[in-house]
């Protein structure tokens, strides 16, 4: 599952891939249509492509590089901190069972009740 999440914690856009997909394979699809001031995502986001279709939508690019990486990219480290947002918003929306587990076999089921999580997890802070 990956999440869009704007600095409240409020969920903007969501994705349900197989648990094997890459992160960085519905990276643009996440971002694309945002009005945001930086995008701030993980290390499984990091690559030269998604960096720079989200410096072209003129947003800062706040991704550790990956410890393989040749070339380190500087990110702020103060920014990123704020990510932690993201990672309170899947830790509630995992007190769904059905979310946590992923006990639907069709993508479309999950993602409906993944959405019904997001709702109920943006309303209610636990």
């Amino acid at each position: 599952m990956h999440l869009a999440i704007d600095n409240a914690g409020r969920p903007l856009r969501l994705i349900a891939t197989a648990g094997q997909v890459a992160d960085i394979t519905c990276a643009n699809e996440l971002v694309e249509h945002l009005r945001t001031a930086a995008v701030i995502a993980d290390k499984g986001y990091d690559s030269d492509a998604f960096a720079a279709t989200i410096r072209a939508a003129g947003a800062k690019v706040v991704i550790p590089p990956r410890s393989n990486r040749t070339t380190k990219r500087q990110y702020s480290r103060v920014l990123y901190r704020t990510r932690n947002i993201v990672e309170r918003f899947f830790n509630r929306i995992k007190h769904f069972r059905r979310v946590a587990t992923r006990y639907d076999k069709l993508a479309g089921n999950y993602l409906a009740f993944a959405s019904l999580a997001c709702a109920f997890g943006s309303l209610v802070r636990m």
